[in-house]
């Protein structure tokens, strides 16, 4: 399959952020005195509350001791509490053996398999704890002992965290909903509990974490004002560097439209100034040094702008890769240590390490077989609620509805367009065409010649028929039956829009990737505020306006999957397309949140759109322009 256009949609997703990037600077640069900083602040404050929230009501924790381990300095006890209702965190408590109050420290973990129990994580909770802290280290959604999908059968599609990560991600934006903000909540609610503790001071409190660890640190830096101290570790860099050396993040790791609304990463811990925060990363790390030291410096001449003593805020780069390795956590509790009032502290060399299974809240080990409702079935139980209360969409409100949840409305031009060179396809002659859709975006149209050597020019029949292929018009045009069959009976044309065809981002096998380039390039559009579903949608409707303006008096949309959604999608935004034909198309959103896994890609899931329709009030807006064939369930494999 050709694909000399793999970084087209990257390079411009890039030219977006560094122009983000630029007006950000300019802002930051034109602060001048305390009350610029402060006022900054409060603005950055306020949308970063709007990119997480609302989030729901606190609910009582229930939290109950399941065991407790002794050790010389420290005792260890094994957590169970309720973040919502029936939904189960485990944890493990370590306290200093002191009767005196201690400052304390919420840890967090990274996307390591074992959650708390990872040797790195029990590392820097025995070192804490050492020094005088109590510590509550908790297991992320899906990692130690909270794994979600421990009664499903297939597992393959969710058998590392940050893929069941981004299938839960994926399905909770139907809901308007964001990973992001369930993995803050979690924080949030083990903070309440800590502070209930009668063992610690809450006057003293700090937040540690890395990698995954690194990034819930910095989000609950920002939401919640409770923390004094914080260091995160291996996460802070900058958006743009991050997208610029091809870095998939999880899907906690896209809080929705702060990118769009001007944001960085630095802005997290802006957030929370003049607080003492140490920003840690590392010589080798592939979130990037050079965007760590831009953060960093950020950080610092905020800090001093609003009057805080030199050190308050601090960078510090450890020798070695990605990992909350003994250098950085040396100087987290240090930088605690110090924070807190506690003297001649003594960094603790090695700490001893327990078996996974000692350190287990849970009876088996997992909160599931211990009667916590799995996410899934929480979001399922959501969107049946959403369903129910869903208010009747007006005749003729559709096109209006889907504009907004999209981003995307009707474009009134036509586009300017390149003649590329013809290719042959099993014996039958395509004419190719470069349609400039948007800045440097082009989606490539097909058009089966039956005189090729009439190729170099764009001439439009009257009657067309535009194919929108499941994942690349050069596959189904050799591949399908149903397209061979339309290319007999019509003159057909076919379009990859961006990101699909000739402008896949990586190799074919790795496209349906849970953590793939096009999972990427869908999240920066979440970081954006805008839908990367709607701009494929745009480059439809660009695309039929070409169409019609080279002679097109009617314009037939055909698709199949991926271009199923995107034939239905256009053709209920622009009332003009004769018909549309959908085969292989998906017969509910409502479906796929009431599904525990889902293998349409990202890509294919509009944020909220549960909040306001289903495909069938679409279906029916269309009323006899649409032609269904073959429905398909939530799981395409095979298509």
């Amino acid at each position: 399959m050709r694909s000399g256009y793999g970084h087209m949609v990257i390079d411009h997703t890039v030219a977006r952020l560094r122009d983000e990037a630029a007006k950000r600077k300019e802002r930051l640069g034109a602060l001048a005195s305390r009350e610029d900083a402060l006022a900054y602040q409060k603005h950055v404050q306020e949308i970063i509350r709007q990119a997480f929230g609302p989030f729901p009501e606190r609910t009582p924790l229930n939290a109950r001791v399941t065991g407790r381990i002794e050790g010389e300095r420290y005792s260890i006890e094994k957590i169970l509490f309720e973040s919502r209702p029936g939904f189960l965190v485990s944890a493990d408590l370590y306290l200093p053996k002191t009767t005196e109050k201690v400052p304390c420290v919420l840890g967090s973990c990274g996307h390591s398999p074992e959650g708390k129990s990872s040797q790195l994580y029990q590392s820097f909770c025995a070192r804490l704890a050492h020094a005088g802290f109590a510590v509550l280290v908790f297991d992320p959604i899906n990692q130690g002992e909270r794994d979600q999908y421990i009664q499903i059968e297939d597992r393959s599609l969710v058998n590392q965290p940050t893929h069941a990560h981004n299938m839960m991600g994926k399905q909770l934006e139907l809901l308007n909903d964001g990973f992001h903000s369930w993995r803050a909540w979690d924080g949030i609610r083990a903070l309440d509990y800590l502070l209930s503790r009668p063992e610690v001071d809450s006057t003293r409190v700090g937040l540690t974490g890395n990698s995954g660890g690194g990034t819930l640190v910095t989000w609950l830096w920002a939401l919640d004002d409770r923390y004094t101290m914080g260091a995160p570790s291996c996460f802070v860099t900058t958006f743009s560097r991050n997208l610029e050396n091809e870095i998939p993040a999880d899907a906690e790791q896209y809080p929705y439209g702060v990118v769009g609304r001007g944001l960085d990463m630095a802005d997290f811990i802006i957030a929370g100034a003049p607080k003492p925060a140490l920003v840690m990363g590392q010589r080798y790390d592939f979130f990037d040094p050079r965007g760590h030291q831009e953060a960093v410096d950020e950080i610092v001449d905020f800090y001093r702008l609003m009057g805080a003593p030199e050190g308050t805020a601090a960078g510090f780069r450890g020798p070695r890769t990605h990992g909350y390795w003994d250098e950085n956590q040396r100087e987290m509790v240090y930088f605690f240590a110090k924070h807190a009032g506690i003297e001649n502290v003594e960094f603790l060399d090695a700490p001893q390490i327990l078996p996974v299974e000692k350190l287990w809240a849970a009876p088996e080990g997992n909160v599931v077989l211990a009667g916590s409702k799995p996410i899934y079935k929480i979001i399922s139980e959501e969107a049946q609620a959403l369903a129910a209360k869903r208010p009747a969409i007006p005749e003729g409100n559709i096109r209006a509805v889907l504009a907004e949840m999209l981003s995307v409305s009707r474009p009134n031009f036509a586009p300017e367009y390149r003649h590329l060179r013809a290719t042959t396809l099993r014996n039958r002659h395509y004419g190719r065409y470069a349609i400039e859709t948007e800045g440097n975006i082009r989606a490539l149209l097909y058009k089966c010649m039956r005189m090729p050597q009439y190729a170099n020019v764009l001439e439009v029949e009257d009657l067309v028929t535009l194919y929108l292929p499941h994942f690349s018009a050069e596959i189904d045009l050799v591949d399908n039956s149903w397209s061979l069959e339309l290319q007999q009976e019509t003159e057909l044309y076919a379009l990859d829009v961006r990101g699909l065809g000739e402008s896949i981002p990586d190799e074919d096998d790795d496209f349906w990737a849970p953590y793939g380039m096009d999972y990427m390039m869908h999240g920066h559009g979440i970081l954006l505020a805008e839908s990367y579903l709607g701009r494929r949608v745009y480059d439809v409707l660009v695309t039929v306006n070409l169409l019609r303006k080279l002679g097109a008096e009617s314009v037939n949309l055909v698709g199949r999957g991926q271009g199923a959604i995107h034939a239905m999608l256009a053709a209920a935004l622009d009332d003009d397309i004769a018909t549309v034909t959908l085969n292989d198309y998906p017969s509910s959103w409502q479906e796929w949140a009431e599904t525990p896994i889902v293998s349409w890609p990202s890509a294919c899931f509009p944020r909220g759109v549960l909040c306001r329709l289903d495909v069938e009030d679409i279906l029916r807006s269309l009323g006899n322009r649409v032609v269904l064939k073959t429905p398909c369930g939530p799981d395409i494999r095979g298509l």
